[in-house]
């Protein structure tokens, strides 16, 4: 007889969330990490839960307007571990929530690590487990021997896109001579003061000089396998999107706009911004610099932007190939995998995007499981709540052929009444999901008890 209830195989964001959500409900938890045991992950950096890989921010926080702070405001509504440690190690980044990566993933740890209800084993799961509840959480890194056991339980290949991940710039080799700190339109966040991050002006011949050097930069090759694998939209590396055209960078990540240059007091005709990156200040990120450039290329292109001539790196850019499974065929409605429904899968392994959006997974994943614990039928989230947009999408409402992971948006939503005018349509959604998140709470299924 085994003493735990469930089996989660994975400590990123979603299992650790899903671990959380069980045990604080009452049911013991067998949590596995391979990290920390002997195994690493391409691209991760050490062996702490749910570690932060490509970026430290959560996306916007404005729970009115934005989906996923619509997302946020729901996770932190049903006691997710995830947000709180996210709100305890937040750092000044306008209106979105960004952490220091270490601390949060170091908060998370040690809420797991001291629960009474959860055992934490460094080791490596090769094969699906035959019987007993299982999340599987392993995220996109999934190890060769388990993903070659998903692939057998299903019979079908994973799907698979690249995934990049931006660099880290040392905040005292940055010349503030050139650069200055402002948000976008002197925006004030959570607990920000309008100048939260670190601007890099770039005039014009400066612009589609570096924009040259992207394309003309040495890059990580493919493996013959890997040609044909897609990019992730929403971390597009940044010469692939030089390559689209030589103003596409000046319209995404590279924008001037709301940007006053007090040196000059016009907006830049680009701009280069850094994100905070710790608490203490010192490691600053490039937001939107995801890269496949090789590490020397990086060091000496980036050192041609205007106030990063001497800058020195704390992490350069990289690559990897992120799996997933095809959900939307291989899922039931709560997460089970149809062929063995004994097994729930969580996170970015069923094809969400985002830290926050494979949390809420998780979340979800093990409130399905309590309800099963308990003997309850749990009904899913309102397909009008940002948890039920996503947990529908993923389960059903995308096209199974040409599934794609996705962040939530407000696209995966129920469509408001047709008279509901356009400037008003995002509070509409924000305002409909809390009412019917509020009310799914309160049925007899709705929580965990």
């Amino acid at each position: 007889m085994t003493d735990y209830q469930v089996h989660i195989i994975g400590g990123g964001l979603a299992g650790s969330e899903a671990a959380w959500q069980l045990a604080e409900a009452g049911y013991r938890v067998r949590l596995s990490e391979m990290r920390g045991g002997g195994d690493m992950t391409p691209a991760h950096q050490g062996d702490t839960l749910a570690e932060m890989v490509c970026s430290n921010s959560f996306r916007s926080d404005d729970g009115d307007s934005n989906a996923v702070g619509l997302l946020h405001r729901e996770m932190r509504s049903l006691g997710s571990i995830i947000m709180r440690e996210a709100d305890l190690h937040k750092v000044p980044a306008g209106s979105a929530l960004a952490v220091d990566r270490d601390l949060f993933s170091g908060g998370v740890t040690r809420a797991l690590s001291e629960h009474p209800n959860i055992t934490i084993v460094r080791e490596r799961i090769d094969t699906l487990p035959t019987d007993g509840l299982t999340i599987v959480a392993t995220g996109p890194l999934t190890a060769a021997g388990l993903a070659s056991s998903i692939g057998a339980a299903t019979g079908k290949d994973a799907l698979a896109f690249f995934d990049a991940i931006a660099p880290i710039v040392y905040r005292d080799s940055v010349d503030m001579d050139i650069a200055w700190m402002a948000s976008r339109w002197d925006k004030v966040g959570p607990i920000g003061d309008g100048k939260d991050y670190i601007n890099c002006p770039m005039d014009k011949d400066q612009y589609h000089a570096f924009v040259q050097g992207l394309v003309d930069g040495e890059k990580t090759e493919f493996k013959e396998w890997e040609t044909n694998t897609p990019y992730f939209e929403g971390c597009m590396p940044i010469e692939v999107m030089a390559e689209r055209g030589p103003e596409t960078l000046r319209f995404g990540p590279m924008k001037g706009v709301g940007l006053d240059n007090p040196r000059t007091g016009r907006w830049p005709y680009a701009v280069v911004q850094l994100r905070q990156d710790n608490a203490l200040g010192t490691l600053w990120n490039m937001v939107g610099f995801q890269t496949k450039l090789k590490h020397a290329a990086q060091v000496e292109l980036f050192r041609t932007i205007p106030g990063l001539e001497k800058a020195e790196f704390a992490r350069l850019g990289g690559l990897h190939r992120n799996s997933f499974i095809r959900s939307p065929e291989l899922l039931d409605a709560q997460l089970r995998l149809k062929s063995a429904p004994h097994i729930r899968f969580a996170g970015q392994i069923t094809g969400c995007e985002g830290y926050v959006e494979s949390a809420a997974i998780g979340l979800i994943a093990a409130r399905f499981a309590v309800a099963e614990l308990s003997g309850r039928n749990l009904s899913p989230p309102p397909a009008d709540t940002a948890l039920g947009a996503l947990l529908g999408h993923i389960t059903g409402g995308a096209d199974a052929a040409s599934y794609q992971p996705m962040n939530v948006n407000f696209g995966l939503f129920p469509p408001l009444a047709e008279d509901v005018r356009k400037k008003d349509r995002k509070l509409g959604y924000t305002a409909r999901a809390g009412a019917s998140l509020a009310e799914w709470m309160k049925t007899a299924d709705g929580g965990v008890v």
